[in-house]
């Protein structure tokens, strides 16, 4: 692939980390030592997960991160090249590789501890290096494992360029308010994201784990509240919601609605949302004229599908596995 002539539909800004997962019966308590089961590294980071995700539903992607220079960062170099992922590294010597502990539980549940290292230096002149790409493309991806300095600079390049930008708000920093949401075209959080971001940016207090009992006109109203035109709220095994503001349905027919979970042999859901984040944006480039209600299906089905192989990258589905599976 030679510099200057890959042309990406997908610009995904975002972070790389090297996972450390172990399976156990329960999470520890504190104080409380287990034996874990089956070890293993693999690669990681909202961006990268995303980046795969959408990559392997045959999109041209561009992935910007920083790395440090280390092993880690080595293996990140080459994982990408093997996605076919046209990767814009900034590599750091004053940090090293991210890096995330997950402990995965028997049921699938998940609980992550991250040190996001090189991730939090993010340079935006490196971003600005990557302009003719920015110039190329439809859609921007961004989440929060980054330093919020960068993640702004990549939304003010993306609407500059006029792309759409999509801010999956994982995890939800401290850092983050309506200015950089108003920044944003459509949001992906899940209800814990959503709860955080409602209180942050409203003052509105709702309780989480009630999101997906709300009715529907309920969610669509607390969507409003954070300014951004198209919300995604994912469910988890309760699917997820999708709430537009009346100027931007993106050729929806209703304002608001929900998608149903699929049917899937749950192992692990280590991942789950960067599935469906990636393969949205991924899904509204292929279907470029379709109704973004068949993008949202697509990416909730991919999502459904990474919950049934562990880990993260390694267990995003490629597109012919979505059409076989739900044909």
């Amino acid at each position: 692939m030679t510099p200057g002539t890959f042309a990406p539909a997908v610009m995904v800004v975002g972070s790389y980390n090297q996972d450390y997962a172990w399976r156990v019966a329960h999470a520890p308590r504190a104080g409380e030592t287990l034996r874990g089961e089956g070890f293993r590294s693999a690669p990681g980071g909202k961006g990268f997960n995303q980046a795969v995700a959408c990559a392997r539903q045959g999109v041209a992607t561009c992935f910007i991160a920083a790395i440090g220079t280390d092993t880690a960062g080595e293996t990140a170099q080459r994982l990408a090249a093997d996605e076919g992922i046209d990767a814009r590294w900034l590599r750091r010597d004053d940090a090293a590789t991210g890096s995330a502990c997950i402990v995965v539980e028997h049921g699938g549940q998940n609980r992550i501890i991250v040190a996001l290292g090189a991730n939090e230096r993010l340079d935006p002149a490196h971003l600005d290096a990557q302009s003719e790409r920015f110039a190329g493309a439809q859609v921007l991806l961004v989440q929060l494992e980054n330093n919020l300095d960068a993640t702004r600079h990549a939304l003010a390049l993306a609407g500059a360029h006029r792309l759409l930008r999509v801010l999956n708000p994982a995890p939800v920093h401290a850092g983050l308010d309506a200015d950089l949401l108003a920044q944003c075209d459509l949001l992906t959080p899940n209800e814990t994201e959503f709860a955080l971001l409602l209180e942050r940016i409203a003052g509105e207090r709702v309780d989480a784990g009630m999101l997906a009992q709300r009715d529907d006109a309920d969610l669509h109203r607390l969507a409003r509240k954070l300014g951004v035109a198209s919300v995604i709220i994912t469910l988890g095994s309760q699917g997820c919601f999708v709430s537009h503001a009346q100027s931007a349905r993106h050729g929806d027919a209703e304002a608001y609605y929900r998608i149903a979970s699929e049917q899937v042999a749950v192992i692990d859901t280590t991942g789950a949302g960067d599935a469906f984040s990636g393969a949205l944006v991924a899904a509204i480039v292929r279907f470029t004229g379709r109704p973004l209600r068949e993008a949202v299906i697509h990416a909730n089905r991919c999502a459904g599908l990474s919950t049934e192989k562990p880990g993260a990258a390694p267990a995003m589905p490629r597109y012919a596995d979505v059409l076989r599976r739900f044909a």
